[in-house]
């Protein structure tokens, strides 16, 4: 990442030329995105694209980790680690949905996806900037909890995996793979109600407490 950011150049327009990748890249994925078309997009120049990101990869990857970092600083700024894991599980939970379930997550996941042979960094800055950020604050989480005496704990991160994988259980890979299109409320929330009670059943120090509505 700091050989990435040390051929970015910031600026005046810097904004505004990421604003209008994340548009074309959106709607015509990585390989689809022309330079004339994200240049139109963003109201600059050829010249001026190519002043601040001198190649597409390096573009498209400031797009995906701005977008996960925000959505991660979110998610973490609204966990209140005081709070019983059913309730905060739940939350982070639905938090997590959120982002995977949308148009923006998905099509993120499918450009680093079809791209990551030819641009493995593609990946690997996507899984940093958001993926990764979350993880260690759910882990910071279980520690709090296991030091409650809520929690039976001994491997945080595997915890901490092992229920991301519970979210996306059974609606995610069929948004994936395009088996379904839409998410209602109603499913989202028997898949965070799934997950909790999978977790907790496997590391509540006692029986497992109700789990609160989000």
């Amino acid at each position: 990442m700091d050989t990435a950011q040390a051929q970015i150049r910031k600026g005046r327009k810097y904004d505004q030329v990421v604003d209008g990748a994340r548009e074309v890249f959106l709607r015509d994925g990585f390989e689809g995105a022309s330079v004339d078309d994200i240049a139109r997009a963003a109201g600059v120049s050829k010249a001026t694209l190519y002043s601040y990101f001198p190649d597409k990869g390096l573009l498209f990857m400031e797009v995906a980790t701005r977008q996960c970092e925000e959505q991660a600083r979110t998610s973490i700024e609204r966990i209140d680690n005081s709070r019983p894991p059913a309730d905060v599980l739940a939350q982070i939970a639905h938090q997590f949905l959120g982002f995977i379930y949308s148009d923006i997550g998905q099509r993120i996941f499918r450009i680093c996806v079809a791209e990551a042979d030819r641009f493995p960094r593609l990946g690997q800055e996507f899984y940093r900037s958001g993926p990764m950020i979350m993880r260690a604050a759910v882990v910071d989480y279980l520690r709090q909890a296991v030091g409650r005496g809520e929690l039976v704990i001994d491997d945080y991160t595997l915890a901490a995996d092992q229920f991301a994988e519970l979210c996306k259980a059974d609606l995610w890979p069929k948004l994936v793979f395009g088996i379904i299109t839409t998410v209602s409320e109603t499913e989202r929330a028997r898949v965070v109600d799934g997950a909790v009670r999978t977790f907790l059943a496997r590391y509540a120090a006692g029986p497992p407490e109700e789990i609160t509505a989000w």
